[in-house]
């Protein structure tokens, strides 16, 4: 009788536990639900105040998507929702793509942040006004290599001295590593350099070796991508306040990818600005770099690649190698990330690691206006995700 009586106790107290932890979690989840209520609210008041085609955002905590929603419309002329799988062109955050892959070549010393351009890129980089001045990849990757983009960037025959007999007009007057300016033709280079490096054609390198990996579904191949889920681009008019589509956002390039050099047409996927990737994807993908280069049990690149990433180069601007640190979107808080603006489409993906905490937001057109530096409707829905999902 005795063990029927500890078995029942035992029991009672189970049931008890049971029904306890029943209770928090609907607690738990009722406040949750309450919270993503006011944030929506929020959002929706932020879009009928501005003119803004669709909205995809991602909410981390504790170094885990918390919270991820789709406003407004992917296709406007079909209207067709936006949703939490709709992929967007995300411009410059591309660009943290391209430096986490060449951060892997670094740690697998095929090349150095130190080590001239000229013998990775196969041609002379070189500002003819200091010519005993090396241009060194890190310098390309924190945009202080004093190259330009006055000559375009979407091709190398730029500032090939080969092929424009204006390749001069590529440099600045000031010496490389003496000062900043964001050039994209940098990262273009760099994407090259990937390819020369290891025989792999740069968008399947970055599908390969980092979206592979972390689970990750995009690419800078628009061609491998499902179509259906692509959100339109839309380019805001201040005279008309109307929008138009952009319609070379998601150019196939096909011809020129039949007719692919490697290591020197690669900017036709623009490693500069071609990513195309869902909120909540880079919203992972976010992770991994808030946790120095490692994502649930795998590791990217190493921790010590991952902080010089981070680390601030130039001071003013606050940035680092394809990330910058910034302490004017957030109040009181110091965050990490990167923005992009392209064809109308303007993204954020900004992070606090010692918090663990992150936002990304995209849209895939809105007003031009813009509070601190960063376009005022990402600066205001990420103020009011943090306000009402965080605080």
């Amino acid at each position: 009788m005795e063990y029927e009586k500890i078995n029942l106790n035992s029991r009672m107290k189970r049931i008890l536990q049971t029904t306890l932890l029943t209770g928090f979690m609907l607690v738990t989840l009722i406040q949750a639900f309450a919270q993503s209520e006011k944030a929506e609210a929020a959002i929706q008041s932020i879009m009928q105040s501005n003119p803004v085609v669709g909205l995809s955002v991602a909410v981390v905590k504790n170094n885990k998507v918390i919270y991820n929603h789709s406003f407004g419309f992917k296709d406007v002329e079909k209207q067709l929702p936006l949703n939490n799988q709709s992929i967007f062109r995300i411009a410059s955050i591309s660009k943290s793509f391209t430096t986490t892959a060449i951060m892997q070549l670094v740690a697998e010393k095929k090349i150095r942040l130190d080590q001239d351009i000229s013998e990775l890129v196969g041609f002379k980089v070189r500002n003819p006004a200091y010519p005993n001045t090396i241009i060194t990849l890190k310098m390309a990757l924190s945009h202080r290599s004093s190259i330009n983009d006055s000559e375009g960037y979407f091709s190398l025959d730029a500032i090939d001295p080969a092929t424009n007999p204006n390749f001069a007009k590529c440099y600045n007057a000031y010496e490389p590593d003496k000062g900043y300016m964001y050039c994209n033709l940098n990262y273009n280079l760099a994407g090259s350099i990937l390819e020369k490096v290891t025989g792999v054609r740069f968008d399947k390198y970055i599908q390969q070796q980092i979206l592979q990996p972390l689970g990750l579904y995009g690419g800078y191949n628009v061609n491998a991508l499902d179509t259906q889920l692509i959100a339109k681009i839309y380019e805001f008019n201040k005279e008309t306040q109307g929008f138009t589509l952009s319609t070379n956002a998601y150019a196939p390039r096909t011809e020129e990818i039949n007719n692919y050099t490697m290591g020197r047409t690669t900017p036709i996927f623009s490693p500069t600005g071609g990513m195309k990737i869902s909120a909540n994807d880079l919203a992972k993908y976010m992770i991994m770099h808030s946790q120095l280069g490692k994502y649930k049990e795998g590791r990217i690149i190493p921790k010590k690649l991952s902080q010089q990433m981070q680390e601030i180069i130039s001071e003013e601007e606050g940035y680092g190698m394809a990330l910058e640190t910034t302490t004017k979107l957030i109040a009181g808080k110091t965050m990490i990330g990167h923005t992009g603006v392209a064809y109308g489409l303007y993204s954020m993906l900004f992070f606090e690691p010692k918090e663990k905490i992150g936002f990304v937001v995209i849209s895939n057109g809105c007003d031009t206006k813009t509070i601190n530096g960063f376009n005022a409707v990402l600066h205001q829905t990420v103020n009011s995700l943090y306000d009402n999902l965080i605080r």
